[in-house]
C-alpha cells in the first residue's frame, strides 16, 4: 500500500477549515488529521460535517481526528462524543495521549489508570469501527519505545494502534531503531524537521532522518499517514516547499 501523504490540520491553527483544505490541496496532499481543539471542537458536529464535506469535495481524505483526550482522564460521556464526532467526520481513528505524566515519573497508578482508559476507548470506538492512535510524546507513556508497546501489548486490543514522531534531539540511528520497534502497531507518522530541540527547519534539513523512514514506511504491505506537521514560521509557503519535498521522497 505503501505511504499516504497528508497534513495535519494544527500546523495551520490560524486558518479556516475551508482553507486548510486547499492549501492540502494545492500541495498534492491525500490526507488530513483534524484537530480536535480549533477546526472541529469535540462534540461540534456541525464542523465536523463541514470538515468531511470540504474534504470529499476536494477529493481528499480524513486521515485522523486528532483529539486531545488524555486516557486515564476521560470519562465515558466524553469518550462516546469523541467517538461521534469522529464518526460524523469520517475518521477512521482518533488520536489520543496516553496520561498525564512520563514514563519515569509515573507510579504503578498512574499506568494502570491510562491502561484503563485506553481499554475503555478502544471498546467504545470499536463499536463504531474506529481505531484508537496514541500519540508519541514526551510527558506521557509513550516518551520512549518500550513503555508504548507494554501499552499496546497490555491493553491487547486490536484497534489500538501508534503513532511515532522524531522526539527532540534524538539522532537518526535512535529514530530508525525506534521506528522499527513501533512497525507492527504503527499506522502514522508525524513529518516534521526540528533542530536543535524545537527549533523549526525546512523538511529538507533532517534529510538524513526523513528519507529512510519513508523508504522504510514504503516497504510495508500495509497503508501508512505520513503527515507534515509545524512548519517553520507557520508559513503557507514553506509548507508547499515542504510537501513538494516529501514528495519526492516517497
Amino acid at each position: 500500500m505503501g505511504v499516504r501523504t497528508g497534513l495535519v490540520s494544527v500546523t495551520f491553527r490560524q486558518l479556516a477549515v475551508d482553507e486548510v483544505v486547499e492549501v492540502a490541496r494545492k500541495a498534492g496532499l491525500s490526507a488530513i488529521e483534524w484537530g480536535g481543539d480549533i477546526h472541529v471542537p469535540l462534540g461540534d458536529l456541525a464542523a465536523a460535517r463541514k470538515a468531511r464535506e470540504l474534504c470529499e469535495a476536494s477529493g481528499i481524505a480524513v486521515a485522523a481526528y486528532g483529539s486531545y483526550l488524555r486516557a486515564g482522564s476521560v470519562d465515558r460521556e466524553e469518550i462516546r462524543t469523541a467517538v461521534n464526532t469522529a464518526a460524523e467526520l469520517g475518521a477512521p481513528r482518533i488520536r489520543v495521549w496516553a496520561g498525564t505524566v512520563g514514563t519515569a515519573e509515573a507510579g504503578v497508578g498512574d499506568r494502570m489508570a491510562v491502561t484503563r482508559g485506553l481499554a475503555e476507548l478502544a471498546d467504545v470506538a470499536a463499536g463504531s469501527g474506529i481505531e484508537i492512535a496514541m500519540e508519541f510524546h514526551r510527558g506521557t507513556l509513550t516518551d520512549e519505545v518500550d513503555s508504548t508497546i507494554t501499552l499496546l501489548l497490555d491493553v491487547g486490543a486490536p484497534n489500538l494502534t501508534t503513532y511515532w514522531q522524531p522526539p527532540v534531539d534524538l539522532d537518526d540511528a535512535e529514530c530508525l531503531a525506534q521506528l522499527e520497534s513501533l512497525l507492527p502497531w504503527l499506522s502514522t507518522v508525524h513529518v516534521f524537521s526540528w533542530w536543535p530541540s524545537n527549533n523549526r527547519l525546512p523538511l529538507a534539513a533532517r534529510e538524513s532522518l526523513w528519507r529512510p523512514v519513508l523508504d522504510r514506511l514504503a516497504a510495508e504491505p500495509r497503508e501508512i499517514n505520513a503527515l507534515l506537521e509545524f512548519v517553520a514560521d507557520d508559513s503557507v509557503d514553506q509548507f508547499s516547499t515542504d510537501a513538494a519535498q516529501l514528495h519526492s521522497w516517497v
